[in-house]
């Protein structure tokens, strides 16, 4: 209920305006991958860059309420106008960067770590993305160029979905397909991309509640 309130709050704010965009950015070297920016549309269009200036960015659709709840938390969280960093002493975790356009507005707030908890759900959910699009591409690799390494692949894959923590699992259908029509692949892969398939496609078990 509450949420259904925030997003006609959103909706109400934004008419007639231009559309906004949120951009997730992060930073951590050393790690995998160093650097991450994530750029939603309010009309669910993502655009997932791994470097400033990739002329090939993975593409995806979200779903219209998805894309909603994200902006509504962007709303309640004052369009990124105000400080989140807890000030804390914490391990490094990467600087992460909350940037809001719109027109002529932009706003944007920079931290390691917050305390805020829609700050903490809006974090979770880019890293949700960071996540499915490093499992995507690990999988298109193995699907390319190493036929053993594809089962392990799936197996981290159903985790991830079991766990809720892919993101337009769609995109992944036609590798899943491929895979499952393939005799090259494991029977146990082909199985597992089956029914994964299925799953995605709605028409088998759902996640775990």
């Amino acid at each position: 209920m509450k949420l259904a309130v925030a997003v006609l709050a959103w909706a109400a704010a934004f008419a007639g305006e231009p559309a906004p965009r949120i951009i997730y950015t992060k930073t951590f070297p050393g790690s995998s991958p160093a650097f991450v920016r994530i750029t939603l549309e309010r009309d669910g269009r993502l655009v997932y860059q791994e470097v400033p200036d990739d002329d090939q960015p993975i593409k995806l659709q979200l779903a219209a309420a998805d894309a909603e709840a994200i902006f509504a938390t962007a709303e309640k969280l004052g369009r990124f106008r105000r400080q989140l960093e807890s000030g804390l002493k914490v391990a490094n975790m990467g600087l992460k960067t909350f940037r809001f356009e719109q027109g002529q507005q932009v706003y944007e707030t920079k931290f390691n770590y917050t305390q805020d908890p829609d700050a903490a759900v809006l974090a979770d959910w880019f890293e949700r993305v960071i996540e499915t699009e490093q499992l995507f591409m690990n999988l298109e690799r193995a699907v390319r160029f190493d036929n053993l390494g594809v089962n392990h692949a799936l197996l981290h894959l159903e985790a991830l979905w079991d766990g809720k923590r892919i993101v337009d699992e769609r995109q992944f259908l036609p590798l899943l397909d491929r895979i499952r029509k393939n005799e090259s692949y494991l029977h146990m892969a082909r199985e597992r991309a089956a029914a994964l398939a299925e799953a995605f496609r709605g028409e088998g078990p759902k996640p775990a509640q």
